[in-house]
């Protein structure tokens, strides 16, 4: 059986001397892994778009015990990410977390339309890198099915105080009176608390539509980012190499 699907590249791994297998995530069958032969000869017209983070239309062969794609045609490959080597991290470390937590074999159009919009800002330069990371963290854990309860404090309900903590071990915020120490929790102020909202509740087109001062864009992705490995309980090459760049560069 063949089909036709576009899919993002998250990762290529070779194969003998010029073949390789692909991990791809596809609007219509989530995550595939596919067998590309000659894929590796530069002047093969699949080296392009299949490479890692190339988004691309796929036509792709299914037989008994395998998926094999035989043609396809880039559509965006997010070039400046390729340019600058924290950015190129960070779109790594998204498709990292897509291989571990998207489920093979089913529809993932919300995950893949949040992968390529968060690539397309951090191409673009429009958004801090941060910003654009704690975003996306946010959201991909609400879609994954651990989306935190930000709407209130956890025990007298008000909807938001000067400091708000959210516990990351639980997903939960407490406002400043109800804060008693808890361990595994970061302050927030106002504007990182509204962050977190909008990241998590907010339409896809506008999670992204706000501005932070640096002090609260700072808490706002440490919140994510703690909270994400703490829920996906695993530890992201990606991630660490991201880190290690980052303070390389400042």
């Amino acid at each position: 059986m063949r089909f036709k699907t576009d899919g993002l590249i998250l990762q290529e791994q070779t194969i003998k001397e010029n073949d390789k297998l692909v991990t791809v995530l596809t609007r219509s069958d989530g995550i595939i892994r596919c067998f590309v032969r000659n894929a590796k000869l530069l002047k093969g017209r699949l080296c392009t778009a299949t490479q890692t983070l190339s988004y691309s239309r796929l036509s792709v062969y299914h037989g008994r015990d395998r998926y094999i794609i035989d043609e396809a045609e880039p559509v965006e490959l997010f070039f400046d990410l390729r340019l600058d080597l924290e950015k190129l991290s960070i779109g790594q470390y998204f498709c990292e977390l897509a291989m571990y937590l998207i489920p093979e074999g089913s529809a993932s159009d919300e995950y893949l339309s949040l992968i390529l919009n968060s690539l397309y800002l951090l191409a673009k330069g429009t958004k801090p890198v941060l910003q654009i990371k704690a975003v996306f963290e946010m959201r991909f854990m609400s879609i994954a099915g651990f989306m935190p309860d930000l709407v209130c404090c956890d025990k007298c309900k008000c909807y938001e105080s000067d400091t708000m903590h959210f516990l990351y071990y639980e997903g939960k915020l407490l406002c400043n009176n109800c804060f008693r120490g808890e361990n595994y929790s970061i302050a927030l102020s106002k504007g990182a608390v509204a962050a977190m909202r909008t990241a998590v509740f907010a339409a896809p087109k506008k999670i992204f539509s706000f501005a932070l001062s640096e002090k609260s864009l700072y808490q706002f992705a440490e919140c994510a980012e703690n909270y994400t490995l703490m829920r996906s309980e695993r530890k992201m090459n990606a991630l660490e190499f991201y880190k290690k760049v980052r303070n390389n560069n400042l």
